[in-house]
């Protein structure tokens, strides 16, 4: 009789213990790959390479001028007196100045920008990470590149074709 309620005891653990491990239902998927094969994504990047583009044209036209009035400042260094040549040196200096500004505004801007974009795009790929995993009992979902070692089920392709992505 004693033997009967050790065995019928250790049953129920063995059951309530593989009970317990299939109830942590866990899945990984790499959040960067599925955000850059989103196509808003891809316009973002697109709008971001034109308004970057702006910026470097801007920036090469300033840098263009400043050379010219160097150059020219250079050319006519002999012909002016050292106090007028001190005072063109100071203001092609302030000029570099200048541009090395708009260059870190234009960097910063550019962030910006990247940030407000990508925002909402990162909000929809995690909507549908959290909309598939309630849907199919997944407990917790990782990010692939914070894993060392992944061999549980990758849901990347599942939600690129949630969201869409061929």
């Amino acid at each position: 009789m004693r033997q009967i309620k050790t065995t019928l005891l250790i049953a129920i653990i063995a059951l309530g213990f593989t009970h317990f491990t299939q109830a942590q239902k866990v899945a990984h998927i790499n959040l960067d790959e599925v955000v850059a094969s989103m196509p808003e994504a891809k316009q973002m990047q697109a709008n971001m390479e034109k308004i970057g583009k702006s910026y470097e044209s801007e920036i090469k036209a300033a840098s263009t001028a400043l050379k010219a009035k160097f150059d020219r400042y250079t050319a006519e260094e002999k012909s002016k007196t050292p106090q007028e040549n001190q005072q063109r040196a100071a203001e092609v200096q302030q000029e570099q100045g200048k541009i090395a500004q708009l260059q870190q505004a234009a960097q910063q801007e550019l962030q910006k920008k990247q940030n407000e974009l990508l925002a909402p795009i990162v909000k929809k790929a995690q909507d549908a990470i959290k909309a598939y995993a309630k849907e199919k009992g997944i407990q917790y979902v990782l990010d692939a590149r914070t894993l060392i070692y992944a061999e549980g089920e990758d849901i990347s392709a599942a939600i690129k074709t949630k969201l869409g992505i061929k």
